[in-house]
């Protein structure tokens, strides 16, 4: 089957599954005496209605596009990284302590940050890499257990007199030298304020009212890289191989051990990178204490899944599910209709979509079968 086909048969299961999960939301919202209409109307006013709606919705979507690429990466190499929310927490932690303990110049030390925090979080997961092929510890036990440490490590070290800013429950703010909002602070000056106040633009409200970043620009570079990994270089080749069939690969000369591990690194790397651009981007720039996980990583998987596991796939993805979650506060706001109504509506789509391509693999199958006999 050529590369169009497949675009196109993926493609069409996604709008479907999209369909028939407003369908389903629309008939739960009938049965406990809400229009639909006026409900999804309030959903899409949420989000298109201000230009500074659309602006959260894309902030939002970054760290979410990012853990769905992470979860991409590990999948095609056959593991299943269910560690993102830890190695979103640990880019997170670093990137707090270099951005508020370190001084660099501006650029220089957001750069310094982002590095620290993607560096971190690709050890973690070679740590759970070298766990699975020298120890045959499977990830998703070792992802879980790691996700929990560094929630408690997290709330640990904002107890600490070094990192506790005095009379708060979170760490000090990193240095706006860290920053990666756009237009920086200038933007809060009298003179940035007055300018863009002035100008009556859509772009100048976003600037005004959201903190604008530069991360989803970042997160579009990742996908498009991870893209090309797979489609032009030996390398991704390679990381697909073992995901594929280890026994093959393994056969063939290619070292499926050095892979898992570097398929884990990056697929963790990657996380990190949600969690430093997450610090670096959005208000308030610290860590605060957490009761239970923020759900990037498990939403990542959802993305992934709704991105057909395509790179690309995941920033459209990431942006239809930031979409649905952030205008969701709008339906409960303007209806008094609950806003879990759109988990119901994710869960369908996500469900429909893996079972087509629970269809795909079993014709698959049965196509090769035929062709044996």
């Amino acid at each position: 089957m050529n590369m169009e086909k497949l675009i196109k048969i993926q493609l069409t299961n996604i709008i479907l599954a999209t369909v028939v999960g407003f369908i389903l939301g629309g008939i739960v919202l009938v049965l406990t005496g809400y229009n639909p209409l006026e409900a999804y109307g309030a959903l899409f006013s949420g989000i298109f209605s201000k230009p500074k709606y659309i602006a959260q919705v894309v902030i939002k979507s970054t760290p979410i596009i990012l853990t769905g690429l992470s979860f991409l990466v590990a999948f095609k190499s056959g593991l299943f990284n269910m560690g993102a929310e830890g190695q979103y927490l640990t880019g997170s932690i670093v990137a707090a302590i270099v951005g508020s303990k370190l001084d660099f110049p501006g650029g220089i030390h957001f750069l310094a940050v982002v590095v620290s925090a993607v560096t971190a979080s690709a050890l973690l997961g070679a740590v759970i890499g070298i766990l699975k092929t020298k120890w045959g510890v499977n990830e998703v036990i070792s992802c879980i257990m790691f996700n929990w440490f560094l929630l408690y490590l997290n709330n640990y070290l904002i107890t600490t007199p070094w990192l506790k800013k005095p009379n708060a429950e979170a760490s000090y703010e990193i240095h706006e030298t860290a920053w990666s909002l756009v237009a920086g602070k200038w933007k809060t000056t009298e003179k940035g304020i007055a300018a863009l106040s002035g100008s009556g633009s859509p772009f100048a409200e976003m600037l005004l009212r959201t903190d604008l970043n530069y991360g989803i620009v970042i997160a579009v570079i990742v996908a498009v890289i991870i893209y090309i990994l797979y489609k032009k270089t030996t390398t991704g080749y390679r990381l697909q191989s073992v995901g594929a069939n280890i026994n093959a690969s393994r056969l063939s000369g290619i070292p499926v051990e050095k892979n898992i591990i570097c398929a884990m690194a990056l697929s963790a790397a990657i996380s990190g990178l949600a969690g430093a651009l997450t610090i670096t981007g959005m208000m308030p720039h610290r860590l605060s204490q957490l009761r239970v996980h923020e759900g990037y990583g498990f939403s990542g998987i959802a993305v992934a899944l709704i991105g057909a596991n395509s790179p690309i796939g995941c920033i459209f993805s990431g942006l239809f599910y930031s979409m649905l979650e952030y205008g969701s506060s709008s339906i409960q706001s303007k209806t008094g209709a609950a806003s879990e109504i759109m988990d119901l509506v994710i869960g369908t789509i996500i469900f429909f979509i893996a079972i087509s391509s629970l269809f795909r693999i079993v014709l698959k199958k049965k196509k090769g079968e035929s062709k044996h006999e």
